[in-house]
């Protein structure tokens, strides 16, 4: 290993399995000092235990490194504080936190309880809101610092799961508005938009062109996690396997105008011709699935085969 983080310290949440655990054994090994978070819930949120997050301390420290472990819920104020201030009581410091904790109730939108939505946006989104906050307290002050998020390609759009979807989104613009606000202070924030074999890729319905490992992700939150990485803030990347990619930024991409106030009709006649729309990939994707999994169903072969 390179050394990229010697002397840092890191924290992980959700760092007791998949992506979060690679990335803690990974940024370990890189030379950092880590706060492993894990509240140890099944993949819906149930059944918190501290176990994981012990496991990985243990595994980091048997290979020589630093490490120790926090159970906490990321969805209360408290637990970002907590993980925050568990670094500089071990370390002195604060240089990095990744956020990678998530839970999955997947539900199509009509079936949707609201429960479901509370749980995978208060994790998700708010379990990111929640380490930002103490750690950019902490960053602010020294003048430095970096700030990870955890975002999935399905913020664009979800069939099945608009709450995972929709905290993605947030995610987003939370780390797009924490790089603008940070900026001046020396902080990042940027995030990864991950494809790789876990629990929760497990659960989606279709089959994607492209998928990795979890130990593909860590060597790029790394890196962003580095001074290499000082200048590059605001930005979504997508890691799989070996491809790593820059997602766009938001902007508007054509306009129409007249003097004074439209009307709806007016919007009518003009809006196709002037600016009509912007394709939605996903929909295009969705129609392709149902004809392979029609054709499928005629032929009596599975839509890959």
């Amino acid at each position: 290993m390179s050394g990229i983080l010697d002397n840092k310290s890191i924290a992980v949440t959700g760092a007791g399995r998949g992506i979060g655990r690679a990335v803690a054994l990974h940024c370990a090994r890189e030379g950092a000092n880590v706060v492993v978070s894990d509240f140890g819930v099944g993949m819906h949120g149930e059944d918190p235990s501290s176990e994981v997050a012990d496991a990985v301390v243990a595994e980091i420290r048997d290979a020589g490194g630093h490490a120790v472990a926090i159970a906490d819920s990321v969805t209360q104020m408290a637990a970002g504080e907590r993980i925050v201030q568990s670094a500089i009581d071990n370390w002195g410091r604060l240089d990095g936190v990744v956020c990678v904790a998530g839970i999955l109730r997947e539900r199509m939108l009509f079936n949707m309880t609201e429960d479901d939505w509370d749980a995978v946006i208060a994790t998700h989104l708010k379990g990111t809101f929640t380490l930002f906050r103490a750690a950019s307290v902490v960053m602010r002050a020294q003048q430095g610092g970096a700030l990870v998020g955890f975002t999935s390609a399905s913020f664009q759009a979800s069939v099945a799961q608009a709450n995972y979807s929709a905290a993605k989104g947030g995610i987003v613009s939370l780390v797009r508005s924490a790089a603008a606000g940070l900026h001046r202070y020396g902080v990042t924030a940027n995030a990864v938009a991950p494809i790789a074999r876990t629990r929760m890729m497990a659960q989606v319905p279709m089959d994607l062109p492209e998928t990795g490992d979890a130990e593909d992700v860590a060597p790029m939150v790394a890196f962003l996690l580095s001074d290499r990485a000082r200048h590059i803030t605001g930005q979504i990347y997508t890691v799989v396997g070996g491809k790593i990619a820059v997602w766009n930024q938001p902007h508007e991409v054509r306009a129409m105008y007249k003097a004074g106030r439209w009307t709806p009709e007016e919007i009518a006649d003009r809006l196709d011709s002037s600016i009509g729309q912007e394709p939605m990939p996903i929909l295009a994707q969705l129609e392709a699935y149902r004809r392979a999994a029609a054709t499928a169903a005629e032929t009596g072969r599975t839509p890959n085969s």
